[in-house]
């Protein structure tokens, strides 16, 4: 469980994120929606640490993050596997050695331990026999299995994923969706994803926090969304679906 309170953070005289409360329970697909610029990528990486919060808590079970050192926020970060946006593979290393890169970071496994856990992995995600491929030989969709194979080689307790669709056609990502919405429920992780894909919230959306103009202003399930009737939701809801009848419009032509 990540529990954030009262956090606040601001860049200069922009106060980016207002009183920010909210609970990410494990074993739940969340989602953080809202548009560009609301905040909601400020909110995450004050979570994970890229961000220092102006005042507020984030606790990872309990743990304050807030006030932990270097080496205690070290620890932590063992617990959390992220998946961003671009994939962000190394180039000029395999498959199977961009899954292995976390092991030989953070723990004492040898190579044929990190190589078994390797191929867990990426069986995982299906994606055998893969392992000896450069990222350039790999489509965006498998490239984006491959880094959920990287998120997940530690056995993380937190799961983030950044426009986990982003660049990706309508079948590619509902298997994306699939696949983190399993691995979610099956090994009980927290997982928070930042996302504008309104599939992606319909399909996999456990719990959902909607951020606008800095405030969390919205929270519910994917059951309530449909539901609400607060207008600044209701207008996200239909211009991401607006958006995505046009492009697929565009795309036909």
């Amino acid at each position: 469980m990540i529990e954030v309170k009262g956090v606040n953070k601001s860049f200069g005289d922009h106060h980016v994120l207002k009183e920010i409360n909210t609970v990410f329970e494990p074993g739940q697909v969340n989602l953080i929606i809202g548009q560009s610029g609301s905040g909601k990528s400020v909110l995450a990486k004050c979570i994970v640490g890229l961000h220092e919060v102006d005042t507020g808590e984030i606790l990872y079970d309990g743990r304050n993050f807030t006030v932990m050192n270097r080496h205690q926020r070290k620890d932590v970060r063992k617990e959390i596997g992220m998946l961003f946006q671009g994939s962000a593979l190394f180039d000029s290393l395999t498959v199977e050695e961009n899954v292995m890169f976390p092991l030989s970071m953070f723990t004492t496994m040898s190579k044929a331990e990190m190589r078994e856990r390797a191929n867990f992995c990426l069986e995982r995600v299906k994606l055998t026999n893969r392992n000896h491929l450069l990222p350039a030989e790999c489509s965006g969709g498998m490239q984006k299995r491959i880094g959920i194979a990287r998120a997940i080689a530690m056995n993380p307790k937190y799961l983030f994923c950044d426009e986990p669709n982003s660049g990706l056609d309508p079948k590619t990502s509902i298997v994306i969706d699939n696949l983190i919405r399993e691995l979610t429920y099956e090994f009980n992780m927290t997982t928070i994803v930042i996302t504008h894909d309104m599939n992606s919230v319909i399909e996999i959306g456990d719990h959902i926090i909607f951020i606008y103009e800095g405030n969390k202003w919205w929270e519910g399930t994917k059951e309530d969304i449909l539901r609400t009737d607060n207008q600044e939701i209701n207008d996200f809801v239909y211009a991401a679906q607006f958006m995505k009848q046009l492009k697929g419009k565009l795309g036909s032509h």
